[in-house]
């Protein structure tokens, strides 16, 4: 089950989460996006 949180992140991060998503088509949303980063900062990938 997937729970909705909040964070607050620089201006710079949103910037380039947004070109991410424009650019690559990897990432469905900002949402996915920050899971994928988490899961592998979690994992201990780089």
């Amino acid at each position: 089950m997937k729970k909705p949180i909040s964070a607050t992140i620089d201006q710079d991060l949103v910037n380039w989460i947004e070109k991410e998503i424009n650019d690559t088509k990897k990432y469905r949303n900002k949402s996915h996006l920050i899971e994928v980063a988490i899961e592998m900062l979690k994992s201990g990938k780089k």
